[in-house]
């Protein structure tokens, strides 16, 4: 079986996204574009660039609430999401959150046949597997591809967001931040995850792999 890599990509101007994003799917299948790196009138001019290469990129625009650097509103980060959407990516990561205010936006992106990867993160703990699976079942109702994170405190954290795998198998994306979680984001691709975010360098996220350590490991099975 092969597994694959989705490398997160951060920078900061139009030019030095499309050089890095050249380099990374040289190397990985998958790269994430994360366009709240950008100033947002800086978008349009990135999407151009590098729109051949987008049927291979999972693109992403955070809220600083949510992790992320967009610090405009929530209007100007819709506008950009639909702009996004009209490129017609690989995936467009949406915030459930975000999904559930805007149910324009939710349509105006379905209707570009681009699809969404439904995605909800929990920044300080994880919480039991029953809520997790509630989670899933209400993210699935939106697309089938769905991605779940959540902060490790304990191998048992681990376990439990792993355990949402046993709920399905295939288009979901599972994992734990933090040195507790960090081997799950190699034992997801073992669960059916369909990639694995990584880094080029430096980690985008607590507990991220780099691209050439998650690439060594797959050497080791040949």
């Amino acid at each position: 079986m092969a597994y694959k890599t989705c490398v997160s990509i951060t920078e900061t101007t139009p030019r030095r996204l499309k050089e890095t994003l050249y380099d990374a799917l040289k190397k990985s299948e998958y790269a994430e574009i994360r366009f709240d790196f950008l100033r947002p009138e800086a978008v349009p001019e990135a999407l151009q660039l590098v729109k051949k290469h987008l049927r291979r990129c999972v693109c992403t625009l955070r809220p600083k609430a949510e992790g992320g650097r967009f610090r405009g509103n929530e209007a100007e980060r819709a506008s950009i999401l639909k702009l996004i959407a009209e490129y017609n990516p690989y995936l467009i990561d949406i915030e459930y959150s975000t999904l559930g205010k805007n149910k324009e936006l939710l349509n105006y992106v379905r209707k570009t046949g681009t699809p969404i990867l439904v995605s909800w993160h929990d920044f300080r703990k994880t919480p039991p597997l029953s809520r997790l699976a509630e989670k899933l079942q209400q993210m699935k109702k939106i697309s089938k591809h769905v991605k779940i994170v959540t902060t490790a405190r304990s191998v048992v954290d681990t376990t439990t967001v792993l355990s949402l795998y046993r709920k399905q198998n295939s288009n979901l994306v599972a994992f734990a931040m933090g040195n507790f979680g960090r081997i799950s984001r190699i034992l997801c691709l073992y669960l059916g995850s369909p990639y694995t975010y990584v880094s080029l360098g430096r980690p985008v996220a607590p507990g991220q792999f780099s691209l050439d350590e998650v690439k060594s490991l797959f050497a080791l099975q040949k």
